[in-house]
């Protein structure tokens, strides 16, 4: 089973800076675009970065482009870095993994399967 596990989340003051990490764990090897979403009380979840299974052409929302930074450390981790946060950058944050993941069986054969994974959430408070 692929996992997804988000951290770093917390209570940070506005301008600030927070860094998010996740980690992806329960394959073999995979080829994912890997994503942070994000949604707030009573608003719909929103992409706020996603980049490619070998880490280039980041994109961003335009709402957090310029102050956020996606990073693909490897194949398995992908951080988010967080400065000049605003109130309105609380929400809670997803990680998730889009793309090819390769399962090993008992007697070494491997099975690929596409697979969407979400994480289950960090959140993040921007307050005074």
């Amino acid at each position: 089973q692929v996992q997804l596990v988000e951290s770093g989340g917390g209570l940070v003051q506005p301008g600030g800076s927070l860094r998010l990490s996740c980690a992806a764990s329960g394959f073999t090897s995979s080829i994912a675009e890997m994503s942070w979403y994000r949604q707030a009380p009573g608003k719909e979840r929103e992409l706020v970065a996603k980049t490619r299974s070998d880490g280039t052409n980041p994109n961003y929302a335009d709402s957090v482009k310029g102050r956020f930074a996606i990073s693909r450390e490897d194949a398995d981790t992908v951080s988010l870095e967080m400065s000049s946060l605003k109130t309105e950058d609380t929400a809670t944050y997803y990680c998730t993994a889009d793309g090819v993941f390769s399962f090993s069986d008992q007697g070494g054969a491997v099975r690929r399967k596409q697979l969407e994974v979400w994480g289950q959430g960090t959140l993040v408070t921007v307050s005074s």
